[in-house]
């Protein structure tokens, strides 16, 4: 994978190679643990009507955006194109910074759940899971975002 790795650094891959190269081999373990942060947040009754409307919004946002990006890289709508370097860079230097936020706001409810309301103890294990998921996938988004800065520059 080395090899791969620092070969494709001045291209964009398409098809099947975006399973195979760094930074676009997180494309998948992106869409998983955002499936979950999505799945466990909207699996959970929270009392006050709409605290976690944030998470939700982020979550699918960066799920269906991710799914579409990859899409398009699969594709090879990029034509190995320096705008699109830029533009994997951004995308995913805006996801950390919104996942970041994200999780910090799930886990401060999720604070404010255990010590105000009485929840139930499996509730109160859902939000901590969707907590440690959101963090995950803010990693998974930080070194994805880092990776494709390396790229663009390597242009």
């Amino acid at each position: 994978m080395a090899a791969t790795t620092a070969q494709s650094m001045g291209m964009l891959p398409s098809g099947m190679e975006i399973c195979t190269t760094a930074p676009d081999i997180f494309y998948l373990p992106e869409l998983v643990f955002g499936g979950l942060v999505w799945i466990l947040v909207a699996s959970t009754h929270i009392s006050p009507v709409n605290p976690l409307g944030w998470v939700m919004f982020v979550s699918v946002f960066c799920f269906v955006m991710t799914f579409l990006w990859m899409v398009m890289f699969a594709a090879g709508c990029h034509k190995s194109s320096p705008g699109w370097a830029a533009a994997d860079f951004v995308y995913h230097g805006l996801a950390v910074i919104f996942y970041l936020s994200a999780g910090v706001e799930l886990a401060y409810i999720t604070l404010l759940r255990k010590s105000v309301l009485p929840v139930g103890f499996q509730l109160y294990q859902i939000d901590i899971a969707a907590v440690v998921f959101a963090f995950a996938t803010t990693l998974l988004y930080f070194i994805h975002a880092i990776l494709s800065a390396i790229r663009w520059k390597h242009f």
